[in-house]
């Protein structure tokens, strides 16, 4: 089986954070910027796609989380690439982490807004490490590396059914579970991993890890 693992390209959201204060995580949409990385993103997948295949045509599936930014990220994969995607399925298991009671709260804010609860989180973070530590109300790393294990069983059922190559577009930390669970990897990898740069595609193939493909873009 071959993955492909991109994150999503530059969101408002990366763009200026104050967004989350009157729109969802969930529905924060890509930026200008962002539209154009994805179609970068198509670019290399297209290319990668006829080095591999030439002109055979394999079933490529497309899978996204349910986000709008993955969304907007996958729409750009696919119009570039759609030579080469053959189809297009959601997953609700591949969202971002779910930061609860702190979501789209700056940092700085959270100890005079919430002071028992980021007290509390703080101590979790302190005491277990970052992996460990679950946001009030929401999912620690070890909650999202959890479920992304759990959509695992879709892509088997993929194989089975003879399709070998895959199109996955989620978020950092999902990508970095994802990486984590598949190649059986640890907690201390995850935390020493660095995020990815927006629409940075890494390969997985037979089960092994060989990197990025395409690093991405660095935030501005």
């Amino acid at each position: 089986m071959r993955l492909l693992l991109i994150r999503h390209g530059e969101s408002m959201g990366n763009v200026d954070p104050a967004i989350h204060r009157h729109t969802a995580d969930h529905a924060i949409p890509l930026s200008p910027r962002g539209r154009e990385q994805a179609r970068t993103a198509g670019e290399h997948i297209a290319r990668f796609f006829e080095a591999r295949h030439g002109e055979v045509r394999p079933h490529v599936r497309l899978w996204t989380s349910p986000y709008r930014r993955t969304r907007e990220t996958a729409d750009g994969i696919a119009e570039v690439a759609r030579d080469w995607i053959t189809d297009r399925r959601e997953h609700v298991l591949l969202c971002e982490q779910q930061f609860g009671l702190f979501d789209g709260i700056p940092d700085e804010e959270l100890p005079s807004l919430f002071p028992h609860e980021w007290a509390h989180y703080r101590k979790q973070e302190r005491f277990e490490g970052r992996f460990w530590a679950r946001y009030p109300l929401g999912e620690s790393r070890f909650d999202v590396a959890t479920r992304v294990y759990q959509a695992f069983g879709s892509f088997q059922r993929d194989l089975e059914q003879g399709v070998r190559d895959h199109v996955v577009v989620c978020h950092g930390v999902t990508l970095r579970a994802f990486l984590m669970m598949w190649c059986h990897l640890t907690p201390e990898w995850f935390e020493a991993e660095p995020n990815p740069h927006n629409c940075a595609i890494r390969l997985l193939e037979e089960g092994r890890d060989h990197g990025y493909l395409f690093e991405g873009f660095p935030r501005e």
